[in-house]
C-alpha cells in the first residue's frame, strides 16, 4: 500500500510509520509518500489514516519503479549528460572496442554529432562461444581514454557480478544486456553502486518483467536507472533481428518514472532499418537513443550488419533533431 500524506504532517508521520512497520515489512519513502509492503488500510491507526490524503491499495510489485510511488520523472546527471525529465540523451559507438585507435576514431564521430555518451563493449556476450568476446580490461582502458579525450561519458556492458568493481573503475553508466536482464546477482551488485544503470529489456520479457528486474537494482539503494527497449522476439524475425516494440515507450513512461531509451540497432539488425526505427522511437517520446556505429562495418568484429557508418549516423542525427523540434513545437 502507498500512503500519500498531507505535506504538513509528512515528517512526523513518516517516522511513526517506519517505527511501526519496518521490523516486519518493507517500507519505502519518497517525499510525502510511504510505501509499506503487505499491509491494508485496516492496519493503520485512525491518526495515520487521517494524516493521509490518499491510500493506494492497488500497487504493483515493482513499487519503487512505479509512478504511483514516484510521480515525477527521474533525472540522471553525469559529468557530460542529463537523461530524463525532458532531456534527450544520444549515445553511440562501436559494438565492441576493437582497438585503442579505432575507438578513439569513433569517439571523434560521436562528439561531432552532438552525442554525449560513448558506447563500446569490452566484455561481449555472444551467441557463439567462438565469436569475438571483447578485449576485457584493455578495452575498458581504451574506451575511458577516448571518452575523456573528447569530453564524453562512457557506457559499457557488465556481464557478471564479479566484473562490477572492475567495470565501475572505467564507466559512467553500467549497461545490463538483454541476456542478463534477470541475472539477479548482477542486478543486486550494480544496485549497491552509485553509478547509473541502463537495463535492457530481454528479448522475451514482458513490461512487468523489466520493471520487476529494475526493482532488484532499486532495492539495493541505486535509483539511477534507465530502461532500454531493443526489440523483442516475436513470430516473425525474418526481416529484422528483433521486433521493435515502439508501443512500449509510452507504456513505460506511463508506468514508471525511469528514463526510457531506444536501441534501434539491435532491434533492426540491418543498417537500412536503424534510422527509421530510431525516428519512430523518438516520435514515440523516448528519452534517448543508443546506436552502434563503425567506419568499416564489413570488417567489424561484432554486429557489423547493424552498424551505421559515420556519414549515415550524422544523417540520422539530423533527422532525429528535426523530429524532436517538431514535437517541441507541437507541445
Amino acid at each position: 500500500m502507498i500512503i500519500v500524506l498531507h505535506e504538513e504532517q509528512a515528517t512526523e508521520m513518516i517516522k511513526q510509520l517506519q517505527e511501526r512497520f519496518s521490523d516486519h515489512h518493507q517500507v519505502f519513502v519518497h517525499g510525502n509518500r510511504v510505501a509499506v509492503q503487505g499491509i491494508a488500510p485496516a492496519d493503520l491507526t485512525m491518526e495515520q489514516r487521517e494524516a493521509a490524503t490518499e491510500l493506494i491499495t492497488n500497487v504493483p510489485k515493482a513499487v519503487q519503479a512505479s509512478r504511483l510511488f514516484h510521480p515525477e520523472d527521474t533525472v540522471i546527471k553525469t559529468a557530460h549528460s542529463i537523461i530524463g525529465g525532458g532531456h534527450f540523451a544520444l549515445m553511440a559507438g562501436p559494438c565492441s572496442v576493437e582497438s585503442a585507435d579505432h575507438v578513439m576514431k569513433m569517439a571523434a564521430v560521436v562528439k561531432e554529432s552532438g552525442a554525449t555518451v560513448l558506447r563500446g563493449g569490452a566484455f561481449k556476450p555472444r551467441t557463439s562461444p567462438y565469436s569475438f568476446q571483447g578485449l576485457g580490461k584493455e578495452g575498458l582502458v581504451a574506451l575511458r581514454k577516448a571518452a575523456d579525450h573528447f569530453g564524453l561519458d562512457v557506457i559499457t556492458e557488465v556481464m557478471d557480478d564479479e566484473h562490477v568493481p572492475l567495470v565501475e573503475e572505467f564507466t559512467d553508466i553500467f549497461q545490463i544486456g538483454a541476456r542478463n536482464m534477470q541475472n539477479f546477482s548482477l542486478l543486486k551488485a550494480v544496485g549497491k553502486t552509485n553509478k547509473p544503470v541502463m537495463l535492457k529489456r530481454g528479448m522475451s520479457a514482458t513490461v512487468d518483467d523489466i520493471l520487476n528486474a529494475s526493482e532488484y537494482i532499486a532495492a539495493g539503494g541505486n535509483h539511477q536507472i534507465m530502461i532500454a527497449e531493443r526489440g523483442i522476439r516475436t513470430f516473425d524475425n525474418k526481416y529484422t533481428r528483433n521486433t521493435f516494440d515502439v508501443g512500449v515507450v509510452p507504456v513505460l513512461q506511463k508506468l514508471t518514472h525511469y528514463p526510457v531509451i531506444v536501441d534501434p540497432s539491435h532491434a533492426a539488425g540491418h543498417t537500412e532499418f536503424v534510422t527509421p526505427l530510431a525516428l519512430a522511437g523518438v516520435a514515440a517520446g523516448a528519452d534517448g537513443l543508443i546506436v552502434e556505429i563503425h567506419d568499416d562495418p564489413a570488417h567489424a568484429l561484432s554486429d557489423g550488419p547493424q552498424a551505421l557508418k559515420p556519414d549515415q549516423f550524422q544523417e540520422m542525427v539530423k533527422k532525429v533533431n528535426v523530429v524532436r523540434t517538431a514535437l517541441t513545437a507541437a507541445e
